[in-house]
């Protein structure tokens, strides 16, 4: 039976959230919002619509929204050249390979953006399919990004484990049924990826690399 190791992307296997605070940062800030830093963190995972809705609230311009979701993908957009993989992301997605999991990618980038995050872990010899923003109704922590990376795998929830590094991600997987991982390099403390339903936790790619053998991907 099919193994399906699902992998977020941001913050996960690439270094790249606090990033996306500096930039979503200044996108609220040019539309005349001031929104805490600290909260753009911990809302960082969500997709765009998701993102302005959770930290404007529903009573919000929403006319603002694309322009909003415009200036953050620009300023972001300056990074794409030099996007950081966080340590052995790509060591870990071939040596799962190898051990017989089929690695999906499950991430609310796509297109520009999820080519730049995909050319940083330098691994796509082993990455099977990717489910992005673009191939989905809903975001996480809907369970519907970690649905459809199951069924690119051809694999069932039982046999799966998904990886991520927010308590979206560890929603979505639960709502999918599968394992949970989660990983400290997003930025988000460990108690709360274990309330959100991370079986276990460590601190990046490489602890989850050296710990394989007693982890949820042995």
């Amino acid at each position: 039976m099919t193994r399906a190791a699902v992998f977020d992307v941001d913050g996960t296997l690439v270094d790249t959230n606090h990033l996306h605070v500096t930039t979503w940062w200044e996108a609220f800030r040019q539309a005349g919002h001031r929104v805490p830093m600290h909260a753009v963190h911990r809302a960082v995972g969500l997709g765009s619509d998701d993102l302005i809705a959770h930290l404007l609230g529903d009573d919000r311009d929403q006319d603002e929204d694309a322009r909003i979701s415009a200036a953050h993908k620009a300023l972001y957009g300056q990074y794409f050249d030099r996007l950081p993989a966080l340590r052995d992301a790509g060591p870990l997605l071939r040596r799962l390979h190898d051990d017989g999991w089929t690695v999906v990618l499950a991430t609310s980038a796509s297109g520009a953006e999820l080519s730049a995050l995909r050319r940083a872990i330098d691994a796509d010899e082993v990455i099977a399919a990717t489910a992005s923003a673009d191939d989905v109704e809903e975001g996480k922590p809907a369970p519907e990004p970690v649905e459809h990376a199951l069924e690119l795998a051809g694999a069932p929830a039982e046999t799966a484990v998904f990886v991520g590094d927010t308590v979206w991600d560890m929603r979505a997987g639960r709502r999918a049924g599968v394992r949970c991982v989660g990983v400290l390099c997003g930025g988000i403390p460990r108690a709360d990826l274990l309330e959100a339903g991370a079986e276990a936790v460590y601190a990046d790619p490489a602890e989850l690399l050296a710990s394989l053998r007693d982890s949820p991907l042995a």
